[in-house]
């Protein structure tokens, strides 16, 4: 692979990133335990893992020693978000009420972003960061807006 293609593949993940610290930076603001760095490296990893995928997949392809299925790299995503995701919810007994559900989707989405990114998928990308963003600060606005 030459440097050229290697650079755009980092520009996509830098991205990624961007986009992923976008959606963070109302968690941090918001003071919950996964903020904008933890979704900056979310969204980043995913593009990077899509990437290596392709790159993967064409390597092989070529030697036509293997037959790709995106769909179980885009299982393997979730399934590891999921678990950073379940690692932000809190569960209080005494008060029973439990806190991270927003954050922990809130990673899931950005992960999904990462794959959009890394699939030049750039309006879905881009569109699903404005709609979390939207969710996360305006919806919460609203129903902060409504209680009063």
């Amino acid at each position: 692979m030459d440097s050229y293609t290697e650079l755009l593949y980092l520009g996509k993940i830098a991205l990624a990133a961007l986009m992923g610290g976008v959606v963070g930076i109302e968690r941090e603001f918001a003071d919950k335990p996964a903020g904008f760095r933890t979704h900056m490296l979310v969204c980043a990893t995913s593009s990077f893992v899509v990437i290596l995928a392709k790159l993967m997949v064409s390597s092989f392809d070529a030697q036509n020693d293997i037959s790709a299925d995106p769909i179980r790299l885009i299982e393997a995503i979730v399934v590891g978000i999921s678990f950073l995701g379940a690692g932000t919810i809190l569960k209080y007994n005494r008060e029973k009420s439990v806190e991270g559900l927003t954050t922990s989707a809130s990673i899931l989405s950005v992960a999904a972003i990462g794959i959009a990114v890394a699939l030049d998928a750039y309006i879905l990308a881009v569109g699903v960061t404005l709609l979390d963003l939207f969710v996360n600060w305006g919806v919460s606005y609203m129903i902060t807006k409504s209680l009063e």
